[in-house]
């Protein structure tokens, strides 16, 4: 497993290294040893206590979402199909705050982010279905969800094909500056 710095302070992308033969591939997708000594602090991998997984299909856009306190640290990967995956940074004292960054995540390379707290998360599912799948560092805490629309004008966010459904919670979310106005 390699690990590269994104355009993004502190988010980073994990690329295995799968082994291709006849019969398919074998790919480690994390590996704890080469995470840690890449940040330089032991048992930083150990703080992932939940894995979840969605099914998403073609057109469909999750996000803007993020967590408000102490945020959440997670994990992200597309296991199956492909999706456009999109990051905002919503750490004001960060160098790349309000800043955005988009990715490729699917089930070829199988890359992933890790993705520190304090940033938005959303991606739009490019193939027929895209199970995308989420190491996280905190319990799920409803009350610190936060949102910003997935087509304000302010973030300009670019989603690579028609959107064909968004949840109510997303149709419904506010904007980027209200988001401002609420954040520490």
């Amino acid at each position: 497993m390699r690990i590269e710095k994104t355009d993004l302070a502190d988010v980073l992308v994990l690329i295995p290294q799968p082994s291709r033969d006849d019969r398919g591939l074998f790919t480690r997708t994390f590996d704890a040893e080469i995470f840690d000594d890449y940040l330089g602090r032991e048992g930083t991998s150990a703080s992932f206590i939940q894995d979840s997984q969605s099914r998403t299909v073609k057109g469909v856009v999750r996000g803007m979402h993020g967590r408000s306190g102490r945020g959440e640290a997670k994990l992200v990967r597309c296991a199956n199909g492909a999706v456009h995956d999109v990051l905002v940074d919503i750490r004001k004292e960060s160098p790349t705050f309000g800043s955005t960054q988009t990715f490729l995540l699917d089930d070829r390379d199988f890359c992933h982010l890790y993705v520190p707290p304090g940033f938005l998360h959303g991606f739009q599912a490019l193939t027929a279905t895209a199970d995308v799948c989420y190491r996280i560092d905190r319990p799920h805490d409803p009350s610190e969800d936060l949102g910003v629309a997935y087509n304000d004008p302010d973030l300009g966010i670019t989603w690579p094909t028609t959107v064909t459904f968004v949840s109510q919670r997303d149709a419904t979310a506010p904007s980027w500056r209200a988001l401002l106005k609420h954040l520490p």
